[in-house]
């Protein structure tokens, strides 16, 4: 799936959402790190330092970690020990970077842009650890993203599929087995049981957009999942709503992820309670 997700659409942002979506998720880092380059694009930077990349990559760790303590596999990380330090006022923010520096890129540096065993075809950057210095330089693929019409939605994917995965981790499940259910009115994803309150995951729109490229899933057109846009895309249900009963006859759950689609909200409205046409079955 990974390789057909990028060779049917080589652009830099599939191969971006390639990573989000399909690189290897030992830890949390990968979103942190990603969240960090995006900080990069929005400043124009074509270089910086290990030192001055820590900053917000630290801090977006300590954000997730004050919510979900599972943010990797390994019991003797030291720089997720120095981030639950950090929170509980054992270190200073000082000390926080500079553990950071030393310890937080250990992998993610490397590993980050290898999605299915290879790396991708367009880097979004190259690390400089040569003669003493150590720094994350930007290539023009990354700084070419900010005129793209997907920018506006990336940081948003990230954080819905960092969202997802912490999830599963903390309840101790699969993140491919997790089983999400959709509130219709909040347009959110969330997960529950009889041993457990409800918790909400993320939103239905974040999750999904990158899995469609940012693409309204009949048209194929751009479509946005900031709510500020006017435009903003709806969620819409492949199968329709008007044939509820039919499938709570046969057990299926319209409301489940397999029935869920993004659309451009005029291509929505012209759809409305029909069943698509067979090809985009």
């Amino acid at each position: 799936m990974t390789t057909k997700f990028q060779i049917n659409d080589p652009s830099i942002e599939s191969q971006w959402r390639a990573i989000i979506l399909f690189g290897k998720n030992s830890a949390t880092y990968k979103f942190a790190f990603a969240k960090a380059l995006l900080d990069l694009v929005e400043e124009q930077k074509t270089r910086i330092s290990l030192t001055e990349f820590a900053i917000p990559f630290a801090d977006s760790i300590v954000e997730h970690l004050r919510v979900n303590d599972k943010q990797g596999n390994s019991n003797t990380s030291k720089f997720l020990k120095g981030c639950r330090d950090y929170i509980n006022g054992n270190i200073s923010k000082e000390q926080l970077y500079s553990l950071t520096e030393t310890e937080g890129f250990n992998y993610v540096v490397d590993a980050f842009q290898n999605v299915n065993g290879g790396a991708i075809p367009d880097k979004f950057y190259e690390k400089n650890f040569t003669q003493g210095k150590k720094e994350i330089v930007v290539t023009d693929n990354l700084l070419r993203m900010k005129d793209l019409y997907q920018y506006r939605n990336l940081e948003q994917e990230v954080e819905a599929r960092w969202n997802l995965v912490e999830t599963a981790w903390n309840l101790q499940i699969n993140p491919n087995l997790l089983e999400v259910k959709y509130d219709e009115e909040k347009s959110l994803f969330f997960i529950d049981s009889n041993l457990m309150r409800r918790i909400d995951v993320t939103s239905v729109r974040d999750s999904l957009n990158g899995y469609q490229k940012g693409k309204c899933f009949y048209s194929c057109q751009d479509i946005s999942i900031n709510k500020i846009d006017k435009s903003v895309c709806e969620v819409d249900h492949f199968l329709p709503h008007i044939n509820k009963k039919e499938h709570l006859r046969t057990g299926a759950n319209i409301n489940g992820v397999w029935n869920l689609v993004l659309a451009d909200p005029n291509i929505n409205n012209q759809k409305k309670a029909k069943v698509p046409v067979e090809k985009f079955l």
